[in-house]
């Protein structure tokens, strides 16, 4: 399927979703939007997909909704456009947390506004030296909840630094990412694309079975009490004790081979 400003390519497991107006800083537009969101709904049915990858052409990331083809239009709407519009952001967040294939973001130059929660709706996050992530939204007069950020944001880096990120919309560069946990590794610009791809492969060549009910269990168990938490994970395990790639795990170790995991 052709896609507008967005390419798509998978390979050996791999998807790599790549934002692409370089010279708009890859900022977003509707079709973008609703490109995305398709694209992730769809895909996260395909069998062949183990993990997505998301990045930016050129230099940046992405700059956000572009202020001319988004912004601008929107003032000129009613309230309906509008939750047709924050809807349609908020659905794509909901993709990439609900996708059972892990999603990796690959962050260069600036993460501003939408660009910033896209990523940090990303299982990992994979920062260049040159990333600076921007979550803006009061700074426009907006409100600093927007597309999930005030309920992901805290159970990544904390209550009181998720407070501060969003009620001052600062930038933040990469090294700060790392310390408060909002980067899982920074590298330099020109490592980050084989950090990216050394762990894309590790991901894709692993279980998927197992990395997709973690990841599942992860985003479950964020709203659940420690009791429900124990009893999910009781029914989880429990199932894949009996699954197939666990059986091979066993049938490899005996025979000292390396397993051959078939996701099942």
């Amino acid at each position: 399927m052709h896609y507008q400003h967005l390419r798509f390519e998978i390979a050996d497991g791999i998807g790599t979703v790549t934002l692409d107006r370089p010279d708009k800083l890859n900022a977003l537009t509707y079709d973008t939007y609703r490109d995305f969101e398709h694209l992730t709904r769809e895909e996260s049915r395909d069998p062949n997909l183990k993990v997505l990858v998301v990045r930016g052409a050129g230099a940046a990331f992405c700059a956000g909704g572009d202020v001319e083809l988004i912004i601008g239009d929107l003032l000129q709407r009613d309230a309906r456009d509008h939750l047709l519009f924050t809807k349609l952001t908020c659905d794509l967040v909901r993709n990439l947390r609900e996708m059972p294939q892990p999603v990796i973001s690959q962050v260069r130059g600036v993460a501003a506004g939408a660009g910033a929660v896209i990523a940090l709706a990303s299982d990992l996050r994979y920062l260049g030296k040159s990333a600076r992530f921007s979550f803006l939204f009061t700074k426009v007069g907006l409100t600093g909840a927007d597309m999930g950020a005030a309920w992901l944001l805290p159970r990544v880096v904390g209550m009181g630094r998720a407070s501060e990120i969003l009620l001052l919309g600062d930038t933040i560069d990469a090294d700060e990412c790392h310390r408060i946990g909002l980067a899982n590794k920074v590298v330099a610009d020109e490592d980050l694309n084989d950090l990216v791809m050394k762990t894309a492969r590790k991901i894709a060549a692993g279980p998927a079975a197992a990395l997709q009910t973690t990841k599942r269990m992860l985003q479950r168990e964020m709203d659940m009490d420690f009791t429900s938490a124990m009893d999910a994970e009781m029914m989880g395990q429990a199932l894949l004790l009996m699954s197939e790639d666990h059986r091979e795990f066993h049938a490899a170790w005996t025979a000292k081979r390396p397993p051959v995991w078939r996701g099942r």
